[in-house]
């Protein structure tokens, strides 16, 4: 999925492609990619990087578990690296997708294992992840819970047809009926990537 570009500015090529599929016009497509390559001198954005602009902005939480599976996310390729058009194709649907959109990417981000669905070990994993990252597990002992409490609770609530697992189809359709767990489960990655040294405006 790599780009042909220089380090100054992308190809007139990649940047037709780039605001053909993204929702953001091309002046504010080079200004991502500036400071896109001024932080990733070499266009390759590292789980190392990624983690330490997550540790910005939750600096009493833990970011590591969380920030592996949102940097799983955004890697499609799997080469370990996140290139820029990987990078601006994920900012653009968390940040500009419809709901549908986010909640598709979201699925992506709980469904560990990637086989299609969510178990509950899947979403236990993930909510403490958030919890932890937020620096909020003191507030789940005050409250005598756990992460599996409010894991069970999501899960029970999405798996309709009870079989112990909950399908693309039920985590969007519960979501979307639910703003409260839509808003808790679509993260705007956005409003933490945007501390690369130019964040455009949308």
């Amino acid at each position: 999925m790599g780009a042909h570009t220089s380090c100054e500015r992308l190809s007139k090529e990649d940047l037709d492609f780039l605001s053909r599929n993204t929702h953001y016009e091309e002046d504010t497509i080079s200004e991502w990619y500036r400071g896109f390559r001024k932080d990733c001198p070499d266009g390759k954005l590292t789980p190392n990087d990624f983690m330490k602009i997550y540790s910005q902005w939750f600096p009493m939480g833990r970011t590591s578990h969380f920030c592996n599976h949102v940097f799983r996310t955004f890697d499609t390729d799997r080469n370990g690296f996140i290139d820029f058009k990987e990078f601006l194709f994920a900012i653009d649907v968390t940040s500009c997708g419809t709901p549908e959109q986010k909640l598709a990417w979201a699925f992506r981000l709980y469904d560990v294992d990637g086989n299609g669905s969510i178990d509950m070990r899947e979403m236990t994993q993930m909510v403490k992840s958030i919890y932890t990252m937020m620096g909020l597990t003191k507030e789940l002992v005050e409250h005598h819970e756990t992460a599996w409490d409010k894991a069970k609770e999501i899960f029970i609530r999405m798996d309709k047809n009870e079989d112990g697992k909950v399908t693309r189809e039920e985590f969007i359709q519960t979501c979307l009926s639910n703003l409260g767990l839509f808003e808790i489960l679509t993260p705007n990655v956005c409003n933490y990537l945007g501390s690369f040294d130019t964040e455009p405006n949308k």
